[in-house]
């Protein structure tokens, strides 16, 4: 029989964690524009698919607080009408 296993996971620590690689990122940046004789077309690149992709992060995150707030304002919503 499989166990199943729960995660916790709170916006706390995922506000952290989102914090921590974009401040990677702008340290990856700033340390390529500051050496730009080491800078190569596939090292911007790079850089590139990783700004979208903390971009995406972004998103998700504040697209899943949006729902967390609605689904929220709807149980408010729901308890003063019963």
């Amino acid at each position: 029989m499989a166990l199943t296993q729960w995660c916790t996971l709170s916006f706390g620590d995922l506000i952290d964690q989102y914090k921590r690689i974009q401040s990677q990122l702008v340290s990856q940046v700033k340390a390529l524009a500051s050496r730009m004789s080491v800078a190569t077309p596939g090292r911007f690149l790079l850089l590139q698919f990783q700004m979208s992709q903390v971009t995406q992060i972004g998103d998700s995150i504040s697209n899943l607080i949006s729902q967390v707030q609605s689904m929220i304002n709807n149980s408010v919503r729901n308890q003063k009408s019963s």
